[in-house]
């Protein structure tokens, strides 16, 4: 399923652009994207309105899809989690808010902080065309984003997206504690799905999950991460490109996949299906041929080749339907 921005966004966007030169946004996009390689923060990377604006038209769509497929796999995995509260730290132009309320129809009460004053008004327009009223409410503070939200059980729901790696790596420890301090029910954080994406994922979760974080998503357990270097734990979502979407990229394809990495840590222990049938995360696209189908699995057993001969009809046909990033029942194996 490829989760489309809600209307009202959109149309917004595209009520902000109107007039616009689509080659200036271009131009913009492409030196926002260079200031962000050179490794600075959004504060320096987006300089004024316009350069909000071409940020949101080219990273906003995809920030969005994998902000949605990560809480389609949270609302998946805690099925009795309703947050009516919820911070987006590091807010940008809202992006995790309006995923939030689409996901979770409880929402009130919605909080969003974010240094950069320039993404901070881009958003107030943004949520003022909102139809829902928890957005179209919304408050957003335009301050430090960690020293803000170090407010202990703030929301119900806290949303970190692409915020931790604007940060020094020696400020990850507190950073981690500061999120997880404001989360009275949950805390969601989501990096870019590279290596070094994944590894500030990785080192947040071991932290948290050492001061009683349980892992709701993707994790099948709370135990110490199996993945192993060069490899890392990442995934991917497809999103639809507007035709303004595809202009200010200047790509033809009518579609992109943004890739991503994240987890999700709630305060109680999560429900699991005791053994020998457990809960598992398909981590990469699963083979198949003629004659078997193959995933590779995280499980509570560690990371695991699942095989299905076609001569086992019921079970081949199960693991052919499996996708990349889909939580699935896994038997482990006899001792």
């Amino acid at each position: 399923m490829t989760p489309d921005l809600p209307p009202d966004l959109s149309s917004a966007l595209d009520r902000l652009a109107h007039g616009k030169s689509r080659r200036e946004l271009v131009q913009r996009a492409e030196t926002i994207s260079q200031r962000y390689r050179s490794a600075v923060g959004s504060r320096d990377a987006i300089r004024d309105a316009d350069d909000a604006l071409a940020y949101a038209f080219t990273r906003l769509p995809a920030t969005y899809a994998a902000t949605a497929a990560v809480l389609t796999a949270v609302r998946d995995a805690w099925p009795q989690f309703f947050p009516s509260s919820l911070v987006d730290a590091g807010a940008g132009p809202g992006t995790a808010a309006w995923a939030a309320v689409e996901h979770f129809g409880n929402v009130a009460h919605i909080r969003l902080i974010d240094d950069n004053p320039h993404v901070c008004a881009l958003a107030l327009r943004l949520l003022a065309a909102s139809a829902t009223p928890a957005l179209h409410n919304a408050t957003y503070d335009q301050a430090d984003v960690l020293a803000t939200a170090r407010n202990p059980a703030s929301a119900d729901l806290v949303i970190a997206s692409y915020l931790i790696g604007e940060l020094a790596p020696d400020r990850l420890a507190s950073a981690a504690e500061a999120l997880w301090s404001a989360a009275a029910g949950m805390l969601v954080v989501i990096e870019p799905g590279t290596p070094a994406g994944f590894s500030r994922i990785r080192a947040l979760r071991a932290h948290l999950v050492a001061q009683g974080a349980h892992v709701a998503a993707p994790c099948p357990h709370d135990r110490a991460c199996p993945i192993v270097d060069p490899d890392w734990c990442h995934f991917s979502q497809r999103l639809n490109r507007s035709r303004a979407h595809r202009q200010v990229k200047g790509a033809d394809l009518s579609y992109e996949d943004e890739k991503f990495s994240y987890v999700a840590l709630a305060r109680e222990p999560l429900a699991r299906t005791p053994p020998p049938r457990i809960g598992a995360r398909v981590l990469a696209h699963p083979r198949v041929g003629k004659a078997e189908a193959s995933a590779k699995l995280c499980t509570r057993a560690g990371i695991v080749t699942a095989t299905a001969a076609r001569r086992d009809p019921e079970r081949y046909k199960a693991q052919k339907a499996w996708r990349w990033g889909d939580a699935v029942d896994w038997r482990e194996l006899p001792d």
